[in-house]
């Protein structure tokens, strides 16, 4: 059974974790479930606040591929590739899609990788790279 979320729910969750999360922040991921195929997941997402995780999966679930009830967390078709990186990178995406300005030395932008060595403040135009991930 998929959930169907309204342009009014999406936007809500948008706003909430756009306040919450800024560029250059960790995503934790925590798999829950893997099916027997390998083909499906459901991952946790998390970041910290005030040295405590805080859970984001409900409001990420809404931009993302949904929320699986039975796992509880946010749901990941596909195999072949990190998929806690996936859902990371896609909410990056989703928050940041008109992209972000470079936050420094531990910026996370793909554009240092691929030559950029400036650090000061400019603007990166892909928004999917504007988070770290990290795997509990």
């Amino acid at each position: 059974m998929t959930t169907k979320y309204s342009k009014d729910d999406k936007m809500q969750a948008f706003v909430y974790l756009r306040d919450l999360i800024k560029p250059g922040d960790t995503v934790y991921t925590m798999i829950k479930h893997v099916s027997r195929s390998g083909m499906y997941r459901v991952i946790d997402l998390y970041i910290m606040k005030d040295n405590e995780p805080q859970r984001i999966s409900g409001f990420a679930a809404k931009l993302l591929e949904g929320y699986d009830d039975n796992h509880e967390g946010c749901k990941a078709g596909g195999c072949g590739m990190d998929m806690g990186f996936h859902l990371v990178h896609n909410l990056g995406y989703a928050l940041f899609g008109d992209g972000f300005e470079c936050t420094g030395e531990r910026c996370p932008s793909n554009d240092h990788s691929n030559g950029d060595r400036d650090y000061s403040p400019h603007m990166h135009k892909s928004g999917g790279y504007s988070l770290h991930q990290r795997r509990l």
